[in-house]
């Protein structure tokens, strides 16, 4: 058993903690919330972050819950929004609450006694409260002067505000008050950019409740190059694998810089300090290796996604960046292996006029739209000097014979030089 202030310090994991907060989660197994919005149907690696924080919270003996915004989505946040968002139907709500759910127990333990995880949708508590019910029972209790001080309402005034988003420190509020008066929950945790609307849900939870409750805030990430954290140039890292293919997530945590890589593994794995430290140490005398971004590629995309789906993801970096045998690329699935060679050139070909090709030559030329090679000659001479392969197997012959397995029974991948990639179709 952890202590859980305790491990997130060392993670580098606390921006704010409300005083009192150590003193209640060493008297008592204590209950803790966090937010996750449903305004997408799969949760992405911005928000792993709350993710981890919840599971070291389990780990250390007490009892998270996971609130699914099915209400607040449809409001919006305006916490570090430049603008308002879309609001989204009930229908596109609910199953995006049904996604993140299933993401969520990938991490939590929801069986495991007192301290189980749990799920909860604040539209439960919001669907039969009326208007006038919640802006007397609710508002009175939270000053205008009191809502107007916090910065995420603040920096969005001379932008122009709704009233929609004025409130929602409000509606926040009191989801913290409903799970501390019918759930126990003593705690919210969240992003550093929350810390109005959690302090909101603890002063409303004092006003209304005359009880106390607690706040932690993580900070919020930031790559050391100035580059949004969790965003490629294809766009959000997502947990679907959908969205964001197993070896895309994985090269994802490979690509991080040294220094990231060391903020990394401190926030996304479990890993114990000890293994954290001598890690690093051992990246130190061969950074070249990158040991840590390995570390750390391995267990986060294990976790996310199998140990099937990592070595895969290692496999087809290996093929693309490193020796590979012919076994190796007819071993990746076609989702791995499309989304491996994503953006090599590709062009197609029947499978009628394949059969008809009379050698390699003419495949790698005239019958690929010289995509390829723009002439015969041009094939020849690079064929006959070994600079290519067909599925990872050197072409030594123009005048061989196509005798090639297609890998997943429709592609040809080949290769001219040491780095360039076409990816030939056979519909």
């Amino acid at each position: 058993m952890t202590d859980f202030v305790d491990e997130l310090r060392w993670r580098g994991m606390i921006h704010d903690i409300m005083p009192g907060t150590e003193d209640q989660l060493k008297k008592e197994m204590t209950s803790a919330y966090i937010g996750f919005d449903p305004t997408a149907d799969s949760l992405h690696i911005g928000n792993l972050v709350q993710i981890m924080t919840l599971v070291h919270f389990q780990r250390s003996g007490h009892k998270p819950f996971a609130l699914v915004g099915g209400a607040t989505g449809m409001v919006g946040d305006p916490s570090g929004k430049s603008a308002e968002r879309n609001l989204l139907s009930e229908d596109t709500l609910n199953h995006n609450l049904a996604c993140v759910k299933a993401q969520l127990e990938k991490f939590l333990d929801f069986d495991c006694g007192d301290n189980s995880a749990e799920v909860v949708n604040n539209y439960d508590w919001f669907k039969d409260f009326k208007f006038l019910d919640f802006i007397r029972d609710v508002g009175k209790h939270i000053t205008i002067n009191y809502m107007m001080a916090k910065d995420s309402v603040k920096n969005r005034l001379e932008g122009g505000m709704s009233f929609t988003e004025f409130s929602y420190q409000l509606v926040q509020g009191y989801d913290f008050y409903h799970l501390f008066s019918n759930k126990n929950c003593k705690l919210q945790l969240g992003g550093s950019d929350q810390w109005g609307n959690i302090v909101t849900g603890t002063e409303l939870i004092r006003r209304k409740a005359q009880g106390e409750a607690f706040a932690i805030t993580t900070p919020l990430i930031k790559k050391a190059d100035g580059t949004k954290f969790g965003k490629t140039e294809e766009g959000t890292v997502w947990l679907d694998r959908e969205k964001t293919s197993p070896y895309k997530f994985y090269q994802y945590w490979m690509n991080a810089s040294d220094e990231d890589a060391a903020n990394f593994i401190r926030i996304f794995t479990l890993f114990e300090r000890e293994y954290v430290e001598a890690i690093e140490k051992e990246h130190a005398e061969a950074p070249h290796e990158r040991k840590l971004q390995q570390a750390l590629a391995k267990d986060i995309t294990t976790r996310v996604h199998s140990e099937a789906d990592y070595e895969m993801a290692v496999k087809a970096s290996e093929i693309l960046f490193g020796k590979s045998t012919t076994e190796d690329l007819a071993s990746l699935d076609e989702n791995t292996l499309l989304s491996v060679f994503e953006g090599v050139p590709q062009t197609e070909i029947s499978k009628e006029a394949l059969l008809q090709t009379a050698n390699v030559t003419d495949l790698l030329s005239e019958n690929t739209n010289g995509i390829i090679f723009s002439s015969k000659g041009e094939a020849r001479k690079m064929i006959k000097g070994g600079g290519v392969s067909i599925n990872k197997s050197k072409v030594n012959d123009p005048n061989g014979i196509i005798n090639f397995d297609l890998l997943q029974g429709k592609y040809l991948l080949a290769q001219k030089g040491k780095k360039n990639y076409f990816l030939i179709h056979v519909v």
